[in-house]
């Protein structure tokens, strides 16, 4: 394991002004996305898609990685260029989702392992040469009544070391994602101690299995009430309660977070990153790593339409904009 390179990966993946664009969404959530809008689904359309992302004028500037997929990283752009040395030209990080998804935990009804680690060390190496630095493995926390146990949630946190282990062997950094879902009913209350109870346990995780925190970066979710709750919490609200879990759960030596926009709305995800970088009370670099609430308008005008493509990469490259200043603190609605 080279420390230091892994530190200097990601000091540049959380590098002042910018943030991560999650590109890694699954061929099937990749056509559930087009099918609602009637954008075709193929490989060739998603293929044009995450081409017209990341070739958006100025998008660079508020962008320091992109997450992409197992079929993106392989593909080429129009001008037949590999994605990821279109990346690397442009001074972004490329980085690969490598689990598996989720598939239900026995004996534990409602709740989620995430899997992938068999083959994982094999595959580490052919994407670092395929150009990624960095990785990005998910799991999934649900509240609900009686959960989640604490059992679902260690067993999540240790899959997370061993993951974050073997990336970093690989010369890799990981990015550790353990969602707490938005979906649900609970109170701002019950996500903000379900958020502290999975932080503190991925983290007691890492340390046992000896990862290095400084090459690491959490990619954590916001402390939110449920979207079926009736509840909305304030931009200043949700910043409070989403830094007093992560001030209680995450080692100093932890180098930043850069946080998933999970179910908001572009403007939710923009504000409430916003508050959380205002409130100046989380010692180090806090930023996004957001899928939706930066595609999402920009796949509404694209439409699957090559005529509709500048005024797409125009809306996309707007909402990297807002986004990046929202990580310094300087998003004005």
């Amino acid at each position: 394991m080279d420390k230091k390179s892994l530190e200097e990966i990601a000091a540049r993946m959380l590098a002042p002004g910018k943030g991560i664009l999650a590109a890694d969404e699954s061929t099937g959530t990749a056509n559930k996305r087009f099918a609602a809008l009637g954008i075709p689904q193929d490989e060739e359309t998603r293929r044009n898609w995450r081409e017209l992302l990341v070739t958006s004028p100025e998008v660079a500037s508020g962008l320091s990685g992109v997450i992409l997929y197992d079929e993106t990283i392989r593909q080429k752009t129009y001008d037949g260029v590999p994605f990821p040395e279109l990346l690397s030209k442009l001074g972004i990080i490329p980085g690969i989702k490598v689990d598996k998804g989720t598939v239900d935990l026995e004996n534990f009804p409602g709740e989620k392992v995430t899997e992938g680690l068999d083959g994982l060390t094999a595959r580490l190496t052919e994407y670092f040469t395929l150009g990624a630095r960095f990785t990005k493995w998910r799991a999934v926390i649900k509240i609900d009544s009686g959960i989640p146990t604490q059992e679902c949630i260690d067993m999540n946190a240790y899959i997370l070391a061993r993951y974050a282990a073997l990336s970093q062997e690989a010369g890799l950094v990981p990015i550790v994602e353990p969602e707490v879902l938005i979906d649900g009913n609970h109170t701002l209350a019950q996500s903000e101690t379900t958020l502290t109870q999975t932080l503190t346990s991925v983290f007691t995780a890492l340390k046992k299995y000896r990862v290095h925190i400084p090459g690491v970066i959490l990619k954590s979710s916001m402390a939110l009430p449920g979207k079926e709750s009736g509840i909305k919490a304030t931009p200043q609200e949700v910043a409070e309660a989403t830094l007093r879990a992560l001030n209680v759960s995450v080692p100093q030596e932890l180098p930043g977070v850069v946080f998933l926009s999970g179910g908001q709305t572009p403007i939710e995800a923009t504000e409430n990153l916003n508050a959380m970088v205002q409130a100046g009370s989380y010692p180090k670099r806090l930023t996004f790593s957001y899928s939706r609430a930066l595609q999402g308008p920009a796949m509404e005008a694209w439409a699957g339409k090559d005529e509709n493509k500048t005024k797409a990469q125009e809306i996309f490259a707007t909402r990297v904009k807002e986004t990046a200043l929202a990580s310094e603190g300087k998003y004005v609605a």
